[in-house]
């Protein structure tokens, strides 16, 4: 509900407080008052938020870039073998993803509230689940492991390699889980530049430990991509000792190892937690239902989308950061009582969004021959491409402003809403859609494009009348 208008009060704009247009009011002046596209310290406040995010997450494709560099010296089947284990580790941490989410719903709303000195105690009740539930997960996949991957891939000299990769990263899945549970935590406390200070210090150890025991300079031993993963778990080790210390040093007040969370804690943060996860797994097998409909359509089809997919993964980095900005924005608002900003928040972050994204995909548009050329060297494959990169120029403003809404929400308390309508929307509507399209209808990789932003167009839609109908300001968490 709305409070009523005071009657001495002036007509205006709910959401910015300008006044409404009075007969014979002076409309220079109106003018004058009138808010800009954006105010200055909201825009400062959202990129310092979402910047030091999309570094992070723009270094972690460049670290992938090299590391696939690293490990292709060494062959087809060792860059098959780490690509393979690279995936089924991503589909296996996709539900702790959900984490982050959590935590960062959780202590953004504690920060707005005022209650500074519990803002580290999702964080703790996260740290402790891992804890309790990590170490046998991981035991249980490093014992899966030999038999679910001949499933995966027939190669046996790709299974010799898959296997131990994968076995060493996942030992080192705790510690992930734990890293994602502090990016939320810093994340919401307006503090993004430490996750970000931490994860280039990963990845450049990554770098340094990859070159030393892929390939066994400086007197380690050369383990190939034994090595690799080797590489990759000490600097996610190193990673979550840098946390734990930036931890003791800006945490404390918050709770941070102090605070023992309670039951309604732990119940909270898994009401948010468990359904962003799921949303992470749908949307990673989801990614595999892909490109298996894809691979039936052809071959050339198959390497154009995976080109258009790469280069669509890294575009909507922006999107993701200015998301999880806003998540943290409206989650203090909400935690303040104050509805009307964190609508505000919403708004002025689809705004920055719709602009930077617009100039980002504007090239994929309006030149897309001149990026394919530099993935694709069949001018067959580069017009398969062509028209679906126009496409996915637009569609990273699209998915921007999806990711926006969907982490608002989140943010709010209905993740399990958002988890619903993701799922419902790629495997009732667009997985089954992309199937009928491509290998039964014969419209091909332009035509499943096409009903990709058909589904988008839907999820945003869904996501926009959610908020819109502001049952999101009403969550207590």
């Amino acid at each position: 509900m709305t409070a009523p208008r005071d009657a001495a009060a002036p007509a205006g704009d709910a959401l910015t407080g300008a006044p409404d247009y009075q007969p014979g009011a002076d409309i220079g002046a109106l003018s004058r008052r009138r808010r800009p596209f954006i105010e200055p310290e909201r825009l400062k406040r959202i990129l310092a938020l979402a910047l030091p995010i999309i570094a992070a997450m723009v270094s972690q494709s460049l670290l992938n870039v090299v590391d696939t560099a690293m490990v292709g010296g060494l062959g087809d089947a060792a860059l098959a073998a780490v690509g393979l284990g690279s995936f089924v580790l991503f589909t296996c941490q996709a539900m702790i993803l959900g984490l982050s989410v959590g935590v960062q719903a959780i202590a953004a709303r504690r920060k707005g509230e005022g209650r500074l000195d519990e803002t580290a105690v999702p964080l703790n009740a996260s740290l402790l689940l891992i804890l309790i539930v990590g170490p046998l997960l991981t035991l249980a996949l490093c014992l899966l492991a030999p038999r679910f991957f001949p499933l995966l891939n027939p190669d046996p000299a790709v299974i010799a390699g898959a296997v131990p990769y994968f076995q060493i990263r996942m030992l080192a899945g705790p510690l992930m889980a734990m890293n994602y549970a502090f990016r939320g935590y810093w994340n919401g406390i307006d503090q993004s530049r430490l996750y970000m200070t931490t994860l280039l210090i990963m990845h450049a150890s990554n770098v340094l430990l990859n070159y030393l025991f892929i390939y066994g300079h400086f007197g380690a031993p050369a383990l190939g991509v034994i090595g690799s993963g080797l590489g990759t778990a000490l600097s996610v080790l190193l990673g979550t000792a840098i946390y734990y210390g930036f931890g003791w040093r800006y945490a404390l007040e918050g709770g941070f190892l102090r605070r023992r969370p309670r039951r309604q804690d732990y119940a909270v943060l898994v009401r948010i937690s468990v359904p962003a996860g799921l949303q992470h797994v749908s949307m990673s097998a989801g990614l595999v239902a892909l490109y298996w409909i894809i691979g039936r359509i052809g071959t050339a089809e198959l390497a154009a989308a995976n080109v258009l997919i790469n280069l669509m993964t890294v575009a909507i980095l922006p999107g993701m950061g200015l998301a999880m900005a806003a998540a943290t924005l409206v989650g203090q608002a909400l935690g303040r009582g104050d509805v009307a900003d964190a609508r505000r928040w919403t708004r002025d972050t689809l705004r920055v969004g719709m602009l930077g994204l617009g100039l980002l995909g504007a090239p994929m548009m309006l030149a897309p021959d001149l990026i394919l050329g530099l993935f694709l060297h069949n001018p067959d494959t580069v017009a398969l491409a062509r028209w679906p990169m126009r496409i996915a120029g637009l569609a990273v403003v699209i998915e921007g402003i999806k990711r926006v809404y969907m982490q608002v929400l989140m943010s709010a308390g209905e993740a399990r809403r958002v988890m619903r309508v993701s799922v419902l929307t790629q495997w009732g509507m667009f997985t089954p859609l992309a199937y009928l399209v491509g290998p039964v209808w014969g419209l091909g990789l332009l035509g499943i494009w096409l009903g990709q932003e058909l589904y988008r167009l839907t999820q945003v839609a869904v996501f926009r009348r959610y908020w819109r109908q502001g049952h999101w300001a009403r969550i207590r968490i």
